[in-house]
């Protein structure tokens, strides 16, 4: 049993954050509950999980549970510092992760220094993920479950709130989790995961750009010579490597290879022209004190790692794979390992162009 500290858990009314609270209860810290209310501009089946649906589950579990259960207003931060980036990016042929985003700005950012100021020792979620202590430095760790592991969406938590954030799903399997809240009997023990962006309504992110003001045109695509293959419906619905949706007829398989937003162009080539050697990222946070001259680098959430070679390029940093590797995305984050320790992250900002 832990000390009776004060946690403020993050309560989404989905399985993972209510067996977190129920863990910590069980501990005997002094659990409160708390649900950011974010004002959907549609509630849908898109966006259940993050509007008055989720609220009203999160509610219900804390009761069943009994701890008390809170909501805080973050409709306003959800607007500037997601939505509105987002949709910036995309119109700048970019292809962003909001949820990064969100864990930067509004969990670990807003909903962190809510719970200090109210006094609450630690905020706690239910990501997978793993926070050590070592020789008075905490590490972010890739969480026991690796099918789960959600610490490519957490790199950019400061190292300095390490010590103020509990993972308690840190060492269970999500078929674990769904056992442990049926043993407890929550409400939410067999609701399903959802995949989609909370924000977006009915109709798509392409909706959501045009409602914020995005023009969103068709336009030419285009090989590596200029030569116009066929349209497309508007930048925004592409993104590097994609094969489907371009209806090209060509006798080999053609992907996206480039998003030229200004010139409202669609690149197009062979699958070896998606391909590249390494890539320039910007916007790093790091949990160790150096730039590691090698490290295990990871581009997408669902990629797996592959090593790579770091070096200080300006304010951000250069990596070359050790293997060239496909569909290397502006936009999206690249989050460096050794072994299962995070060792930083940022924004991949530009790719390396193909020797010869």
């Amino acid at each position: 049993m832990q000390s009776r500290e004060r946690v403020w858990v993050a309560i989404s009314g989905g399985v993972d954050s209510s067996v977190a609270a129920w863990l910590l209860k069980k501990q005997g810290y002094e659990v409160t509950g708390v649900t950011m209310r974010l004002r959907l501009r549609e509630e849908s089946a898109l966006t259940r999980r993050c509007g008055r649906d989720a609220i009203a589950d999160a509610a219900r579990v804390c009761e069943v549970i009994g701890i008390p259960h809170e909501t805080v207003d973050f409709a306003p931060a959800l607007e500037t510092e997601v939505i509105a980036k987002f949709v910036r990016e995309y119109l700048r042929g970019r292809t962003p992760n909001p949820c990064i985003d969100c864990n930067r700005s509004i969990k670990f950012g807003l909903l962190l220094a809510q719970a200090r100021a109210r006094g609450f020792r630690f905020l706690a979620t239910g990501h997978y993920a793993r926070i050590e202590e070592t020789g008075g430095r905490h590490r972010l760790l890739r969480g026991h479950d690796r099918s789960k592991d959600q610490t490519y969406f957490l790199y950019p938590i400061p190292v300095s709130d390490l010590g103020s954030i509990l993972f308690p799903l840190s060492d269970l399997t999500k078929t674990e989790v769904r056992e442990l809240a049926r043993q407890a009997s929550l409400p939410v023990a067999e609701k399903p995961e959802s995949q989609d962006l909370c924000f977006v309504p009915t109709g798509g992110y392409g909706k959501l750009i045009r409602e914020w003001g995005g023009a969103v045109h068709p336009g030419p695509i285009v090989d590596r010579q200029g030569r116009v293959l066929g349209e497309h419906r508007g930048t925004i619905h592409y993104t590097i490597g994609q094969r489907t949706g371009l209806k090209i007829s060509a006798p080999r398989p053609l992907y996206v290879t480039g998003i030229d937003a200004a010139g409202n162009r669609i690149f197009v080539g062979e699958k070896a022209e998606v391909r590249a050697p390494g890539l320039v990222a910007g916007g790093m946070n790091w949990f160790v004190p150096e730039c590691p001259p090698e490290a295990d680098v990871k581009i997408r959430y669902r990629k797996r790692a592959v090593p790579g070679r770091i070096s200080p390029d300006g304010e951000g940093i250069r990596i070359d794979f050790a293997e060239p590797q496909e569909a290397v995305t502006p936009g999206q984050a690249v989050v460096l390992y050794r072994g299962d320790e995070v060792l930083g992250g940022g924004v991949i900002d530009a790719v390396l162009p193909a020797v010869g």
